[in-house]
């Protein structure tokens, strides 16, 4: 069995000289012994796994809320999706796969219930206590909302992983600056590639999901180059092929020369840019994990059409503005009458204030929780 030292021994070896090492990572807030048998990081994953807020995510949604059926995808299956896209990844480019994975697992644990519905309306009605960034609302979680050890609040998760949370930057995510998180141009290979894996999955989850729910017909992908050019690959080999069949190959397909596309152009990146350790990524003038020209020109039409035709559908739209509806009288009566809110939560406002332990209080719901509460506090014939 390999202990900890053996480990980070095998790193230097294994690892490429741009990758970010456990051996250097520049700790946690509060001082811990460290494992016997795993490294720092590898512990964050498993902290994050077991966290309460993690478990919650399987019933948070991405588009559709979580009533609508349980065969598309939610927070939590999403999450997976990108740790495994990020893993595969970060395994080529031999950078370290266990940090990737920690990144990407808790990188949406700040998320609202009813997607970013949820986030826009806990946005305006923060305004005047500096708003609502899910990032910021996920470092929030990780070092003080989580309750799981008797010495500190939170996590305590390593610096590293800390500062891919507030640097996740994607399509639906704005990176925050803070002066913790500052010293670098650029944050580590590990908390890019997440970006990226990110953009990856939620683009062709997003397709599947609207395809299977009617919002988009495959006659109106057509017009799209990377479909067309995946449905002749498909039918090449398989010309009698079932419609639900081919679905699920297509999309697999789209992930695959993503993903082998961004590998060879980031390879590029750092042969070109000459980078030869992880202060050289951090210090370069933009993200060397990208893809290339041709990828980004066939991605950019998939997302304007899923921009246009699903997340701007009337049925989404419907969705959308009902959960900010909920969410929004939520808050007004909770914050009106914080007696409402569950005694361990009335134990924060001391410290915390009302609007923000009603916030907090919020964006930790799940979707059907929210829902309930909804239902407990308005309808006059739920039982309470």
């Amino acid at each position: 069995m390999l202990d900890q030292q053996q480990i980070k021994k095998l790193e230097k070896i294994s690892l490429a000289p741009y990758a970010t090492k456990s051996s250097d990572s520049k700790g946690r807030i509060h001082k811990e012994k460290e494992h016997p048998y795993r490294t720092i990081y590898q512990r964050d994953r498993d902290r994050i796994i077991h966290s309460a807020a993690f478990r919650r995510l399987e019933y948070k949604t991405q588009v559709f809320v979580n009533h609508e059926g349980d065969y598309y995808r939610t927070r939590l299956t999403h999450t997976i999706e990108v740790a495994q896209i990020a893993r595969s990844i970060a395994a080529y480019l031999r950078v370290n796969v266990d940090l990737t994975e920690a990144i990407a697992l808790v990188h949406d644990l700040g998320h609202t219930p009813f997607g970013h519905s949820g986030e826009e309306a806990l946005n305006e009605l923060m305004a005047k206590l500096g708003g609502f960034n899910h990032n910021l609302q996920g470092l929030r979680v990780v070092d003080y909302l989580e309750e799981r050890y008797p010495k500190f609040s939170g996590l305590n998760l390593s610096w590293e992983v800390r500062e891919g949370l507030v640097r996740h930057s994607s399509t639906f995510d704005k990176a925050v600056k803070l002066k913790e998180f500052s010293l670098y141009k650029m944050p580590s290979l590990e908390a890019q590639i997440v970006d990226i894996a990110d953009e990856i999955a939620y683009n062709n989850h997003d397709l599947d999901d609207g395809l299977t729910s009617g919002l988009i017909k495959e006659s109106d992908l057509e017009e799209l180059a990377i479909w067309n050019n995946t449905n002749k690959k498909v039918l090449e080999l398989y010309p009698k092929i079932g419609k639900k069949l081919k679905k699920h190959l297509i999309i697999r397909s789209l992930i695959d020369i993503q993903v082998t596309d961004l590998i060879q152009e980031t390879e590029k990146n750092i042969k070109k840019a000459k980078i030869n350790s992880l202060l050289g990524v951090r210090q370069f003038n933009k993200k060397v994990v990208d893809f290339s020209k041709d990828m980004l020109n066939l991605r950019e039409p998939l997302r304007a059409f899923l921009m246009e035709r699903m997340y701007r559908h009337y049925r989404v739209m419907r969705m959308s503005i009902k959960a900010k509806r909920f969410i929004q009288e939520l808050f007004e009566i909770y914050v009106k009458q914080p007696q409402q809110l569950p005694m361990d939560i009335q134990e924060k406002i001391p410290v915390d204030g009302v609007k923000r332990t009603v916030c907090d209080y919020i964006a930790g719901m799940t979707d059907r929780y929210a829902l309930d509460e909804y239902k407990k506090l308005f309808n006059p014939y739920e039982k309470v």
